[in-house]
């Protein structure tokens, strides 16, 4: 049994894109968090996570206003939103495959939807599994900001002296895209590279994207940015420190774009069913810098 789906659902009023693939019948429900915000994944996850698809029903979903469920914000969107989202999207996939629970991946931004979720809903999540989980937005964002100042030249110290990165100045978007352009450039965001061409050539080569899709893409990560970003830094999960699901962090070794110290520091004082995974030659994109590894890491919860 193959099962290729590619759906657009409506979730609290707004359409959106879900991919649900899976090669044998009731296989154990997976949903894909991308990051971003804004950030869709769908080639990615498609061209690197492939495995999955043999034990898994992989359910890729392009959040509100990103990728191929891009259209413009109709006011004002908060995280809440994003969770009321996944919280129908949840629902509708259990009573569907007949499942009581399913895996849910996290990763950077989704991390924070994928934590927040399990809090809420544990007895619906059977294993959390965050990559370049965010603990903390704000010792995160200065932790950043001092890598890009270690390893910055001249003229781009002079800048960065300008900047403060806890991102509340009226030109904030622009100093968020400069530290994080220059996190990239640097070799703390995607292992081994100074920019994100291994990621985007995905995308040109997808039967899934349109030139279309592309371009709505982009627009729809800015306007996340530009939506969000606020609220995201106000994101601190260190009070919380147990869970009723089981959670398992997977952290690239050199991510300074969302510190892996922080996520590794924040799983060591979690008191409840955990585990953790370094990747060595990972930065922030563990599930796709060793992807092999992961994808047999992820089969391996399956017993």
């Amino acid at each position: 049994m193959d099962l290729n789906e590619q759906l657009n659902i409506n979730l609290n009023g707004v359409p959106q894109f879900v991919s649900i693939r899976a090669e044998k019948a009731e296989a154990p429900l997976l949903v894909y968090l991308h990051g971003g915000p804004g950030d869709a994944a769908l080639p990615l996850v498609k061209k690197y996570n492939k495995q999955l698809e043999q034990h898994f029903t992989v359910v890729i979903w392009e959040q509100r206003g990103a990728g191929k469920s891009y259209s413009p914000f109709d006011g004002a969107v908060t995280i809440e939103m994003f969770l009321q989202d996944l919280d129908v999207l949840v629902t509708d996939l259990l009573r569907r495959f007949k499942q009581r629970s399913l895996y849910l991946v996290g990763h950077s931004w989704g991390s924070i939807l994928g934590l927040r979720f399990t809090q809420s809903h544990p007895e619906r999540v059977r294993t959390y599994i965050g990559c370049g989980q965010v603990v903390n937005m704000k010792k995160s964002s200065r932790i950043a900001y001092d890598y890009a100042l270690a390893h910055a030249d001249r003229k781009s110290l002079e800048k960065l002296k300008t900047i403060d990165c806890s991102y509340q100045s009226e030109n904030w978007l622009n100093d968020l895209l400069f530290v994080t352009q220059q996190v990239v450039k640097h070799k703390g965001s995607l292992y081994g590279a100074k920019n994100y061409n291994r990621l985007i050539l995905p995308f040109l080569f997808s039967k899934d994207y349109t030139i279309g899709d592309l371009i709505r893409r982009q627009k729809g990560s800015l306007q996340a940015i530009q939506s969000l970003w606020q609220e995201v830094m106000q994101t601190n999960f260190e009070a919380q420190t147990r869970f009723e699901a089981p959670v398992i962090l997977i952290e690239g070794r050199f991510d300074s774009h969302v510190s892996a110290t922080l996520a590794k520091d924040y799983f060591d004082r979690i008191e409840t069913e955990k585990r953790f995974y370094w990747f060595e030659n990972s930065c922030h994109f563990p599930q796709w810098s060793e992807n092999e590894k992961f994808n047999q890491l992820m089969c391996d919860l399956l017993g």
